[in-house]
C-alpha cells in the first residue's frame, strides 16, 4: 500500500518572548482530518517525530468551543484515540522519502518551537520539493520552513505562493503580543509571497508541488487536494 508520511511536532510547550512557556502540541483536527481523508483514499500513514518522541496533542484543540460543540470535540477525541500509530512514530532522522507517495505537516504552535530549528525536518522538506512529490503544510507547521535556510540565509521555497496561520489569526487568539516571532512575518522574510485568506476560513494554496493550508478548516480542504494530485486512490 502506498504510504504518506506524516511529520508531526514532537514538543509539548512553545516558548514565549518572556521566556515562560505555554501548553501546545499539534493540533487535533489539523492531524485527523487529514489522516481519516488519505486513509479513506487508501493510503497508509506513517507518523514521525524528532527523535521518535510520542507526540502531545493541544489540548485547547480539543475544547468544545474549538470545535462547535460539545458533541463535535468529543468526536475527535474519540476518533484521534483510535490512531495507534501515533502512540509509536518513527525517528524523523530515519524517514526515507522514497518510502512515500506524499508528505504532510499538521500544524499547532509545536512546530514553531522544534521543527522551525530541525535540521532533519529541513533536509527532508528541501527534498520533497525537489523530488515533486506532494507536499502539505497547514497552519503553523509552515515554520518548519525555516529550517531550510542554508548558510547564505536563502531558502529553496523562496518565491513560493504559500499560507499559513497569519498574523491577524494570531492577534485573534490572543498570542501575537507574546511571541518571540510572528509566523507570516518569518515567511515573508523568507521570501515567500504569502496568500493570506479571511481569518479561520478555508484557505488553500497550491504551488507546484507544494500545498499549504492556512488554519484548522483548511487542513480537510488540503488533504482532498493533495489526494487528487496523487491521482486519486494507490492503484
Amino acid at each position: 500500500m502506498a504510504k504518506i508520511l506524516f511529520v508531526v511536532t514532537g514538543a509539548d510547550a512553545w516558548t514565549l518572548a518572556d521566556g515562560t512557556k505555554h501548553p501546545t502540541g499539534f493540533w487535533a483536527e489539523e492531524l485527523v482530518a487529514p489522516y481519516r481523508i488519505f486513509t479513506g483514499a487508501g493510503y497508509d500513514v506513517v507518523f514521525a517525530t524528532p527523535g521518535g518522541v510520542a507526540p502531545v496533542v493541544d489540548k485547547a484543540s480539543l475544547a468544545p468551543d474549538a470545535n462547535g460543540g460539545e458533541e463535535r470535540a468529543d468526536a475527535l477525541a474519540s476518533e484521534l484515540g483510535d490512531i495507534v500509530a501515533l502512540k509509536k512514530p518513527m525517528r524523523l532522522e530515519d524517514a526515507v522519502l522514497a518510502d512515500y507517495a506524499a508528505v504532510f505537516y499538521p500544524g499547532g504552535h509545536g512546530p514553531m518551537e522544534d521543527l522551525s530549528v530541525d535540521e532533519n525536518s529541513g533536509r527532508l522538506l528541501v527534498d520533497a520539493l525537489q523530488s515533486g512529490v506532494p507536499l502539505g503544510i497547514v497552519c503553523h507547521a509552515p515554520a518548519a520552513l525555516l529550517a531550510t535556510v542554508d548558510g547564505d540565509g536563502n531558502s529553496p521555497f523562496s518565491g513560493y505562493r504559500l499560507t499559513g496561520f497569519t498574523n491577524a489569526e494570531e492577534e485573534q487568539a490572543g498570542l501575537a503580543d507574546k511571541a518571540k516571532w510572528l509566523l507570516q512575518d518569518r515567511l515573508v522574510a523568507l521570501g515567500a509571497s504569502f496568500q493570506a485568506g479571511e481569518p479561520w476560513a478555508p484557505n488553500v494554496v497550491v504551488d507546484r508541488n507544494l500545498h499549504t493550508g492556512q488554519n484548522p478548516s483548511s487542513s480537510g480542504p488540503l488533504a482532498e487536494e493533495m489526494v487528487q494530485a496523487l491521482g486519486g486512490s494507490p492503484s
